[in-house]
């Protein structure tokens, strides 16, 4: 039966520049939301099931290289190449915090908590900031040898793991502030990403996809792909995981056997980040073209903006791709 059924995907468009990054919020109250980060310096906010844009975030003077949403899309952050990271008010929009740094904020995220978040910078430094007690100093993790890409509280929030243009993946504790554990790879890490569920760590380097138990940082299996990679995320279900660098395309894999499942091509440029929605229903994925598509995980699934229909039905609507525009 989806055989005849394509991949469509919904094209999000608005940003002017490359889309470097992306995140979700869990499911909440109105559905759940998709923010992006582009360095034309606006951050925008997105309806996660159909892409329509619900507002900007208007402050930075700068690209804007990382963004993150707490899990009730109550709260967003961004960091970004004016050398700050600040935190919004997700619902009015409003700028509530601005946290001042010495070169480029490349990496933002919030802890379970919605209480602290963490920065990683071109300083090579990781700090987490405490938004309850935001004058005070925040805490500091040094030892990377290279610009941070990415930093991710782990561990029930009780360490921080954090990428690097130094080959490595470093976890920190935070109660004690040291350097506990370190991988590293032939290729700068370019994306990691925390499961669902809160134990499988996945890593994109050079052109391979690594996952590690997030517990122990044992390696449970590494995927060989196709292109050189920039970001990979894994289902919720921990069934398959989807990729996308170099090449344009996106790829889906067999979490379980390592397989090629599929690829699309749809991105005019190469892909930045990509990201499975809390439910799983649909990838997420940011380019060098300047869009943002949304792509379904099971193709031919009335969901969103997708209608199913039968496949002899070729006044299908969705035959023709969509765009979603931002006001």
């Amino acid at each position: 039966m989806t055989t005849n059924l394509r991949q469509i995907p919904l094209t999000c468009s608005g940003h002017t520049r490359p889309v470097v990054h992306l995140d979700f919020s869990d499911i909440c109250d109105s559905g759940y939301f998709l923010i992006s980060a582009c360095k034309d310096g606006s951050p925008m906010l997105r309806q996660g099931d159909t892409g329509d844009w619900v507002g900007t975030f208007e402050g930075h003077k700068g690209a804007v290289w990382g963004v993150a949403l707490n899990k009730t899309a109550t709260l967003a952050a961004t960091g970004a190449a004016d050398f700050t990271g600040k935190v919004w008010n997700a619902i009015t929009g409003t700028e509530i915090h601005s946290f001042q740094h010495k070169h480029i904020v490349k990496s933002v995220g919030f802890d379970s908590s919605s209480e602290n978040i963490v920065t990683g910078s071109n300083e090579k430094l990781v700090r987490v900031f405490n938004l309850e007690q935001p004058q005070a100093e925040p805490e500091m993790y040094s030892g990377h040898g290279g610009a941070i890409k990415q930093a991710l509280f782990c561990r029930n929030d009780k360490c921080i793991i954090s990428a690097a243009e130094d080959k490595t993946v470093r976890l920190w504790d935070r109660l004690s502030g040291n350097e506990v554990q370190r991988l590293t790879f032939p290729n700068n890490p370019n994306s990691l990403e925390i499961s669902a569920d809160n134990h499988i760590l996945t890593v994109a380097h050079g052109t391979s996809i690594s996952f590690w138990d997030v517990e122990s940082l044992k390696k449970l299996k590494e995927v060989k792909v196709p292109t050189n990679v920039s970001s990979a995320s894994l289902h919720p279900d921990k069934h398959v995981f989807v990729c996308g660098g170099e090449d344009f395309k996106m790829y889906k894999f067999d979490y379980i056997t390592g397989n090629e499942i599929e690829s699309f091509k749809g991105h005019f440029g190469p892909v930045h980040s990509v990201k499975f929605s809390p439910d799983g229903e649909l990838y997420a994925s940011g380019s060098e073209d300047g869009t943002l598509r949304l792509w379904q995980t099971t193709v031919g699934k009335t969901y969103g903006l997708w209608k199913c229909t039968e496949p002899n039905e070729l006044n299908n609507s969705l035959n023709s791709p969509r765009e979603v525009q931002a006001n």
